[in-house]
């Protein structure tokens, strides 16, 4: 069996759901997935949502294969979900970016080619930018050694591409491990780095519009944002002009340490990027608890009255969702309908829903981006 199929990072864990790739249907796809939203959430006071379409095709900027060995050859393989163990020959992948489908085949013929390219050699991962950069991690069972290294810089120089190499306790970066994006949002352009083995938005012409979305619906005034889940600052730091002081918290180190470079790369210097959890940065806000990663930064000098938050699919747990109904504005970016509708429902509460979008960040899945703005109601009273 031929065919591709879609991935993305989730909470730690792949989701590997069946493609429906008929880019001459696309509209008829995305009229379906509006509508099932809309139903979803058909029970919350919503405003009609702004609809935001994907490119048909081209649209992924990061592709993970498994490598299979077959009779001394390999090859891209993925898997159902439901079938872990009869890999699916990947020949094509045209919802990935030209980047990548430029690439897939030499890297493919290379690893067939050179034993210390393909021996236990066990997935490949591919991330690339807008500006045609991409980077090429090889993940091994094996210890990586100066043979390996010998290839792949060879490699990486005929096909002008960046390579990682990586095993148990072992990364080997040949000559460099990130990628730099730009994006344009109003009338400024931004560069963000994308680092190796770490989360970036994978449909880079949607998160442009999400970043779009966003800065066009809020207005600039002299208070403070507080983001939860910031990851690299995407949306924190084209947002940043909107504000006074930015407070940005976010679980993973490697993501607080790019989120930083973000913030020099684009000369900004109203952001300060902190490790913390969602429910650390309650804890934090409410003098609960002090701590050191917070040493530096005295909380009493902000005045914060708008909240971002991108939760992952799990959504807003109680103590984080008792934080955002506190503030006056929220941003709320969300990638699992289901549990927007929960947390929704509680927010309505104390807060009218002013604008709602739906991106279609993933197409031809079932999932889709949703983006919601609320405003506090000056009275409680429904």
């Amino acid at each position: 069996m031929e065919a591709f199929f879609f991935t993305r990072k989730m909470t730690d864990k792949n989701i590997l759901p069946s493609m429906n790739f008929q880019p001459k249907l696309y509209g008829q796809l995305l009229d379906q997935k509006v509508k099932n939203v809309c139903n979803l959430l058909r029970d919350i006071n919503l405003p009609s949502p702004s609809i935001f379409p994907s490119n048909i095709s081209g649209f992924r900027m990061r592709a993970e294969f498994r490598i299979w060995h077959e009779n001394s050859k390999c090859f891209y393989a993925m898997f159902e979900k439901n079938n872990p163990k009869k890999p699916i020959k990947i020949i094509d992948y045209p919802i990935a970016s030209s980047v990548i489908t430029k690439i897939m085949p030499p890297i493919l013929e290379s690893i067939n080619e050179f034993e210390v390219l393909k021996n236990k050699l066990f997935q490949i991962e591919f991330l690339s930018s807008r500006n045609g950069e991409c980077i090429v991690t090889f993940i091994y069972h094996k210890k990586i050694d100066n043979s390996w290294i010998n290839v792949a810089k060879e490699l990486e120089k005929k096909l002008n591409i960046y390579i990682v190499g990586r095993s148990r306790k072992q990364k080997i970066c040949i000559s460099r491990d990130f990628i730099k994006d730009i994006f344009s949002v109003g009338e400024k352009k931004y560069k963000l780095i994308q680092e190796e083995n770490s989360f970036t938005q994978p449909n880079s012409s949607i998160n442009q519009i999400m970043m779009n979305w966003i800065c066009d619906n809020i207005t600039k005034e002299n208070n403070d944002l507080l983001e939860l889940y910031c990851g690299n600052g995407n949306f924190t730091i084209p947002l940043s002009r909107f504000f006074r002081l930015v407070l940005a918290t976010e679980i993973a180190k490697s993501s607080i340490k790019t989120a930083s470079k973000n913030c020099q790369e684009n000369d900004i210097n109203n952001i300060n990027f902190v490790r913390l959890s969602a429910a650390e940065t309650a804890q934090a806000l409410n003098r609960e608890r002090s701590f050191r990663r917070l040493k530096e930064i005295n909380l009493n000098e902000y005045n914060f009255k708008t909240i971002l938050v991108d939760p992952p699919r799990s959504g807003l747990d109680d103590i984080t969702l008792k934080l955002v109904s506190s503030f006056e504005n929220i941003l709320y970016i969300s990638c699992n309908p289901s549990t927007l509708k929960i947390n929704l429902i509680e927010l309505s509460k104390t807060h009218d829903i002013i604008h709602f979008a739906i991106f279609d960040q993933f197409p031809y899945t079932e999932h889709c981006e949703c983006g919601v703005i609320l405003k506090k109601r000056q009275s409680n009273e429904k």
